[in-house]
C-alpha cells in the first residue's frame, strides 16, 4: 500500500482489508466490548530481501479499523487500543507471502 497507485484504487484496498479483518475477527470468535487491546501485524515474505517495517503501517491501520467495526473496542484510539510496530520475520523457502494479526487482552 505504499506505492503510488490511485487514491481511488488505494481506498479500494484499504475498504477490503477493513472488511476482511471484521469477517475473519467474526469467523474467529474474536471478543467484543473489550476495554483495551494490543494489535500486533506480522508479516512472512515469500522471499527474504530488505523491507521496511513502516511500510507495513497502512495496513495495520485498516486491520486496526476493521477490528473496531467488529467491535473489539470502542475506538483505535491509544487508551483503547496499542498498536504495535509491524513486525517482518524471515521467508520460508517453499511457502508463500502471509500475514497475521496477533491480538492480546485481559479479561476483566
Amino acid at each position: 500500500m505504499n506505492d503510488r497507485t490511485h487514491w481511488r484504487a488505494k481506498a479500494r484496498i484499504t475498504a477490503g482489508l477493513r472488511s476482511d479483518t471484521k469477517l475473519l475477527a467474526k469467523s474467529a470468535s474474536v471478543p467484543t466490548g473489550l476495554a483495551h487491546a494490543t494489535v500486533s501485524l506480522h508479516y512472512q515474505p515469500a522471499a527474504n530481501r530488505k523491507r521496511d517495517a513502516d511500510n507495513l503501517v497502512p495496513v495495520l491501520k485498516a486491520c486496526c479499523d476493521g477490528l473496531v467495526d467488529h467491535g473489539l473496542v470502542a475506538d483505535d484510539t491509544p487508551d483503547l487500543m496499542q498498536k504495535l510496530m509491524p513486525l517482518i520475520h524471515p521467508a520460508v523457502k517453499g511457502q508463500p507471502g502471509t500475514l497475521w494479526l496477533e491480538i492480546e487482552w485481559e479479561n476483566s
